[in-house]
């Protein structure tokens, strides 16, 4: 199934496919609805008329009808097709099973630290751990929102995940700025130009 390609968004489409057929915008509210938003990127319309336009071609995902209500423009239905939903399982499951190597932002903010002095680091990682800190207390109080709402709990595995990265950054981080204020970790541009000299000598 390596013809196909594969995204969060594209398997989110075809998840909600498997219900009902669905009009981009409707898939869009649903997934804001269901939160999902926090782990896919649904915000711009175009990327989701992209994708459903790539499942087309795939087949994956066919016409199903087109609809037209009072005021409104012509809006197309999607269908899932048997490939699709033989896809997206097999999706789901490699994505479950197989980590994949990403590179998000901060692991290469942190291997360039010493682009700024230990002090100016210091002040940037206390920002981020405070906001790190006011994310997980609303994590927090959203799964406990969503559970006294009766919700099963397999509708908030997501969010349990993303609490518990978050946290654990948030304590990462935490102790890299207790061993920044107390000298544990430090360094000086004159020490590491010297160390590189050494280096290529």
């Amino acid at each position: 199934m390596s013809e196909y390609h594969r995204s969060p968004l594209a398997l989110a489409v075809l998840a909600l496919l498997t219900s009902e057929p669905m009009h981009p915008y409707r898939m869009q509210q649903v997934i804001k609805q269901w939160g999902k938003d926090q782990v896919i990127n649904v915000g711009s319309r175009a990327t989701l008329y992209k994708t459903i336009d790539r499942l087309v071609r795939e087949g994956l995902i066919v016409v199903h009808e087109t609809e037209r209500e009072r005021l409104r423009p012509e809006r197309t239905v999607y269908a899932l097709s048997d490939t699709g939903r033989e896809v997206s399982r097999q999706w789901l499951r490699e994505m479950l099973s197989s980590p994949k190597r990403e590179f998000p932002e901060f692991p290469a903010a942190v291997s360039l630290l010493p682009l700024l002095d230990p002090g100016e680091v210091q002040a940037e990682l206390e920002k981020r751990h405070a906001h790190l800190t006011a994310a997980v207390a609303r994590m927090d109080e959203e799964l406990a929102a969503y559970t006294g709402e009766g919700l099963p709990r397999v509708a908030l595995v997501e969010q349990e995940y993303l609490r518990a990265m978050t946290a654990t950054e948030r304590d990462w981080v935490g102790a890299l700025v207790d061993d920044l204020r107390t000298g544990r970790l430090r360094w000086s541009q004159q020490e590491l130009r010297e160390r590189m000299e050494e280096g290529s000598s």
